[in-house]
């Protein structure tokens, strides 16, 4: 029976699609680790007290870097290159989603529109980002191989998510609620699209290694196209809310390290 769960068995069973898989993961988490690094240099002296947490973020993206290529190393892999209509987070920045990374290389103290931004764009990119492991550990949770990393990333995600809810709370009851919800309007619909073309893409390149059927491969993309169907119809509505989340200072306390996988 084709599934979720189906297709990344397949995934973790080939070495070159396990190879693929692990190296845009990898790929995204480091980027994410050098926007969050810079972006805790830059802050406004008038949001100098999120510093901490925002560096703890960008760790914790750099660590999770880490964790996928140690699972490559433990197989004996190296990282292959990202091909660029797999790479997320680059084609978000293209869109003009987030902070574009030439802001982000000069010496210059952001605006406080530029933190609601970065927060916005983080609360969207965290959900997706959060679902998806919550969706791995749902059925790999427990696998040998990768179940440990699965799980540690996960608990990760839903911190990272809390922690842009309290933040994104705190400043829209500073007078930004307005701004707050037009960014992050902006965002999801800009998201929904994005994910959809890189879900398109990675199955295609999966589709190859794994010499897929062509009816497979339909099924496959059609299903894509219908979760998108779906978000940009109502599922966006999930990624603007703002609720108080039950884990408060998610990101008050250090970066944990990344475990070896030997």
């Amino acid at each position: 029976m084709l599934s979720a769960r189906s297709v990344f068995q397949e995934i973790v069973d080939s070495d070159d699609a396990y190879r693929l898989f692990c190296s845009i993961a990898a790929s995204g988490e480091s980027q994410g680790g050098w926007e969050n690094g810079r972006i805790a240099a830059l802050l406004p002296a008038s949001l100098r007290e999120l510093a901490p947490k925002v560096a703890r973020h960008g760790a914790d993206e750099d660590k999770h870097g880490r964790i996928f290529n140690a699972l490559l190393r433990k197989r004996g892999l190296t990282p292959t290159d990202v091909p660029a209509e797999t790479d997320y987070t680059m084609l978000l920045e293209r869109c003009g989603i987030g902070l574009a990374h030439d802001k982000l290389r000069r010496d210059e103290p952001l605006a406080v529109v530029d933190v609601i931004t970065y927060l916005a764009h983080s609360r969207v990119t965290e959900q997706r980002a959060a679902d998806q492991m919550e969706m791995l550990k749902t059925f790999f949770g427990d696998h040998p191989e990768v179940g440990r990393a699965i799980r540690m990333i996960s608990q990760d995600e839903d911190n990272h998510l809390a922690y842009c809810h309290e933040e994104l709370l705190r400043l829209a009851r500073a007078g930004h609620g307005r701004t707050i919800q037009r960014i992050l309007h902006e965002c999801a619909l800009a998201e929904v699209g994005i994910y959809r073309d890189v879900s398109l893409a990675v199955m295609a390149h999966m589709g190859r290694i794994l010499r897929w059927p062509a009816a497979k491969s339909r099924v496959l993309a059609a299903a894509i196209w219908g979760v998108y169907a779906y978000e940009r119809a109502v599922g966006w509505r999930r990624m603007v809310t703002l609720r108080m989340p039950e884990r408060r200072n998610a990101l008050g306390g250090p970066a944990t390290s990344a475990p070896e996988f030997a």
